[in-house]
């Protein structure tokens, strides 16, 4: 048994076999997945797992470099916007047009789907190196 860390073996996974700029996406209850996107779903019920807990938790494990957002976050969510740019303090921050988000999210190694129920709770995260 894994000592510590993510123990949601596909999550832990996806993040060691990431390379440098490849991309997952933590997404709301809503968000499309496309066909062919590998689909890690851990929605139980309305708000469970959070959004924010879920960020939180891949971080621990995750270098990121840079992370993509839709625009209209900043707007619909901006209570949500503030805790996702602590947590990423020091990372690139982009945002993108809903519409264009989703189109990216054919490119990612993973869509992980949360129980959040708050509009545009989406992310795209690009992984760095820890070196």
């Amino acid at each position: 048994m894994k000592k510590i860390g993510i123990i949601n073996s596909e999550i832990s996974r996806v993040i060691s076999e990431l390379g440098h700029t490849d991309m997952i996406v933590i997404a709301d209850s809503g968000l499309p997945i496309l066909p062919g996107v590998k689909r890690i779903d851990l929605a139980l019920k309305c708000g469970v797992p959070s959004f924010l807990e879920t960020l939180e938790t891949v971080l621990t494990e995750m270098q990121v470099e840079k992370y993509t957002i839709a625009s209209e976050m900043k707007h619909v969510s901006p209570g949500l916007l503030e805790p996702t740019e602590r947590l990423l303090a020091g990372a690139a921050a982009d945002s993108i047009s809903h519409e264009a988000f989703k189109a990216l999210t054919r490119e990612a190694k993973a869509v992980i789907r949360t129980g959040e129920f708050t509009p545009y709770a989406n992310i795209i995260l690009h992984a760095g190196v820890t070196f």
